[in-house]
């Protein structure tokens, strides 16, 4: 059985990543306070994390380098056993691009082995639903080249739509003018963003208040969702669990065929997006919003 390599953009508990056989999570890091910090992944330790946004801080995001890679991919390849490696979204980080690059140096220290990377396009738990599916494939006996295929055949399916709570974090990450987040804010106007079939975050539209805006998330996924029964439908969320449980429930209602779970968004994600944020991710069509 060939291994699965992924970064900790996944988002995914580490009760359900522990669970799983030959699968290996590379973490992200952030700095606060001058201080590289490599996250546990842990409840605890994600909500002391927003806390700490709440308090005014605000920490920078480090990318997986490639030799940060190839420190994970070596051992695998030295037991001689092969590697589908799924990463970030190359839209949002050079994550993508540093495992590649790690995979062709790999590839020439052991050319007898298979490193497949592939650009995932998602994030958060976009991406650890793709994971969820490629680790399903692989369990029904799915080779490492076709799951590679499958995945790359499948990215533009994984439905992003989420919300933020503060405007002033997407602001400092480029994703909005400062100007038009200091209105919004001013005006309790809320984005309803999704993530673009290259990768990167867009704003579709803007409602007033939060209440709107998560009924927007959920009349998204009904309107994308594709063949719902025994589907997984992944909520991610920035430290307000009420709500995302809120939203958990409407979809549950509307959605009876499919399986809802939450999750938190973690620290190098919500480094971006900030206390609050809610994400919610189906398998569908095409990531072209409807009505766009």
């Amino acid at each position: 059985m060939y291994w699965i390599v992924t970064d900790s953009a996944i988002d995914m508990p580490q009760e359900w990543i522990g669970a799983q056989e030959k699968l290996r999570v590379v973490p992200l890091a952030y700095v606060l306070d001058d201080v590289t910090h490599v996250p546990d992944g842990t409840e605890e330790s994600t909500r002391a994390f927003y806390d700490q946004l709440r308090a005014g801080k605000l920490p920078t995001t480090t990318q997986v380098t490639p030799a940060v890679w190839e420190e994970h991919l070596r051992p695998i390849l030295e037991g001689g056993e092969d590697v589908l490696l799924i990463a970030f979204s190359s839209g949002l980080s050079g994550t993508c691009q540093a495992a590649r690059l790690a995979a062709d140096d790999l590839r020439e220290e052991y050319p007898e082995r298979t490193i497949h990377v592939v650009d995932s396009l998602c994030a958060s738990a976009g991406q650890g639903l793709l994971l969820h599916y490629v680790l399903q494939n692989r369990a029904d006996g799915m080779s490492l080249a076709e799951n590679a295929r499958w995945a790359e055949e499948n990215v533009q399916n994984v439905i992003h739509w989420f919300t933020v709570n503060d405007l002033m974090h997407l602001s400092r990450g480029g994703r909005v003018s400062k100007t038009s987040a200091i209105i919004g804010t001013l005006a309790h106007i809320k984005p309803v963003m999704h993530v673009d079939e290259n990768g990167k975050l867009a704003v579709y539209g803007k409602v007033p208040g939060r209440k709107r805006a998560i009924s927007a998330l959920a009349e998204h996924i009904c309107q994308d969702i594709v063949e719902p029964e025994g589907q997984l439908i992944l909520i991610s969320h920035g430290d307000c669990a009420d709500e995302a449980g809120m939203l958990a429930d409407r979809l549950r209602a509307a959605l009876p065929a499919c399986e809802v779970r939450l999750t938190y968004v973690g620290s190098v994600i919500g480094a971006h997006t900030g206390p609050g944020v809610i994400a919610v991710f189906c398998m569908g069509k095409t990531r072209q919003p409807k009505g766009k």
